[in-house]
């Protein structure tokens, strides 16, 4: 037995308990049905797919995208883990310098596109490159490609582990510190109570943050089509552009969705539903901040090596085309209505999603079962399939089931919302995950109705699970590329439109302004959401 599970043997309890109120149940299966139409998009198409389309998919190119994907996946996985652990653990439990400001600015890089990134790290860090001439009068002559597996793995490394740290960071933040205390007392240094006491109680959000960053490596487009790697996704896009054969693309896209269940399944073994909750009332300690001392500067020269590289560089190339464009006379009009369209459509799918989560987080958490366990795993489904795809499925239902929705607001914000779903759910289940259920418990036992019993005392202890999710939908939808371009009402651009399409015209200076836009609109609420939360005392 491990020095966390003596420690927390006490406490350890299964909370969840069949059946439920239907006020919970009700809409938690609505939305598990409804995150689902990609799927029944993807399953009748491919009925209509003949012998050869069947026949590649159990094509030796098919089993070559298969290991790119899988490779690539869980390389940035673990990358983003050996990231985000030292960095929540120095901005939450160290005296860092400026803790604050590293706190928030750690998160920036996830308002980066990733074929923004993917772009901006071509023109940085390429052979020929701006690093290349500012080395090349020092008698560097090239430098090594950076297309292909390794390109693809440092841009989305940079790129996602935010995704990784935000999770991380909430459940270190609202981590009963006892445990911790216990192991001290017991002789245990900082180090050892780290590795030995801290680190398996993150075990959910570290799984958790997991899956977000394996399903959008599955996801992504732009930095692999930048960087010329091969995954299923970048395959189901040139498929469809190329042939337009809707059949065939959605006999490729059931590979992936195998592939993300295999991920899902993956996830729930890692973090299988262990609880280190607290019993009993009263104020929860605030935990003991480490001294950093001698290891002060290389952490700080530790973060501002990560945040040149993920932020420095990307912010440099765009500024650098900016003035290039300016000095040219290149027009920069219509920027502005891009900017209003791009934080309406974020806003409206954030605040969605993250109601749509609070049912399908409680019944997992408080009501565990099959069903509510097939929820939760279907509500992930959507994150991991393409845009392309999702876009697809959204025309298909609008035009065959509610015509009056083809091209509407709507239809884009419902597509935003089964893509980026299971970022609200992670979060706000990490969350829930922690708190124990004796409130709730005695708040129905007084008579309170379950909608009162999320009213009053579960939406308030889940808050940081809700600030959090909000955050990463708005800025993840900020940046949506492919169902925005499919759906998107006529005349109705949005500043990830206007970079793909001047990119696309090869206009980079005019791709270069919505850019800088983007990451400046995306990073004020970011800020002000992850720099809202308190100090902690030293």
């Amino acid at each position: 037995m491990s020095l966390v599970e003596a420690l927390a043997r006490p406490t350890r309890l299964a909370t969840g308990r069949r059946g439920g109120p239907s006020a919970i149940w009700i809409p938690a299966l609505i939305v598990g049905a409804a995150v689902l139409i990609p799927l029944i998009y993807i399953g009748v198409r491919a009925a209509e797919a003949d012998a050869d389309a069947w026949g590649d998919l159990f094509s030796g190119s098919t089993a070559r995208l298969l290991g790119n994907t899988v490779a690539l996946a869980a390389a940035v996985t673990g990358a983003s883990a050996a990231l985000a652990l030292p960095m929540a653990w120095l901005t939450e439990r160290t005296d860092l310098p400026a803790r604050r400001f590293w706190r928030v600015l750690t998160v920036l890089p996830l308002v980066v596109p990733s074929y923004v990134g993917g772009l901006a790290m071509v023109a940085a860090f390429g052979p020929r490159g701006s690093l290349h001439e500012v080395l090349g009068p020092l008698g560097v002559e090239s430098l090594p490609q950076l297309y292909g597996f390794a390109g693809a793995w440092l841009a989305l490394t940079l790129f996602t582990y935010p995704y990784m740290l935000l999770v991380v960071r909430a459940g270190m933040r609202h981590m009963d510190p006892g445990l911790e205390d216990a192991s001290r007392a017991l002789g245990y240094g900082p180090f050892l109570t780290f590795l030995r006491v801290t680190l398996p109680q993150l075990r959910v959000p570290i799984a958790a943050g997991g899956l977000l960053v394996s399903l959008y490596v599955v996801s992504d487009f732009g930095a692999v089509s930048m960087l010329r790697f091969d995954t299923f996704t970048r395959a189901i896009f040139v498929q469809f552009q190329s042939t337009f054969d809707r059949a065939a693309t959605a006999v490729l896209s059931l590979a992936l969705v195998a592939l993300v269940v295999v991920i899902l399944a993956a996830e729930w073994r890692a973090g299988s539903r262990g609880r280190f909750h607290r019993l009993g009332a009263g104020a929860a300690a605030q935990p003991r901040i480490v001294r950093l001392r001698r290891w002060r500067w290389p952490s700080l020269a530790f973060l501002s090596l990560i945040m040149l590289v993920a932020l420095g560089a990307p912010i440099a190339v765009l500024l650098d085309w900016v003035v290039r464009g300016l000095n040219a006379g290149d027009p920069f009009s219509g920027v502005w209505g891009a900017v209003g369209n791009s934080l309406l459509v974020a806003t409206l799918a954030a605040a969605i999603a993250v109601a749509a989560s609070l049912p399908i987080a409680i019944v997992a958490v408080r009501h565990a079962s099959p069903l509510a366990t097939l929820i939760e795993r279907a509500s992930h489904v959507g994150f991991a399939l393409p845009g392309v795809v999702v876009a697809l499925s959204m025309i298909f239902f609008a035009l065959r089931v509610v015509p009056g929705l083809y091209q509407t607001l709507g239809v884009l914000v419902f597509a935003y919302l089964v893509l980026f779903l299971p970022q609200a759910v992670s979060a706000v289940r990490s969350s829930l995950v922690r708190v124990g259920p004796n409130l709730e418990d005695a708040a129905r036992g007084l008579g309170r109705s379950p909608v009162g019993v999320l009213r009053s005392i579960t939406i308030p202890l889940v808050t940081p699970g809700i600030v959090g999710g909000f955050a990463l939908v708005f800025l993840t939808a900020m940046k949506e590329l492919p169902a925005t371009l499919l759906l998107a009402p006529i005349e109705f651009d949005t500043l990830a439109t206007r970079v793909w399409g001047s990119y696309q015209d090869a206009f980079f200076a005019q791709a270069a302004a919505p850019a800088l836009l983007l990451l400046v609109f995306a990073a004020i609420p970011m800020a002000v959401l992850v720099g809202r939360q308190p100090e902690l005392r030293d």
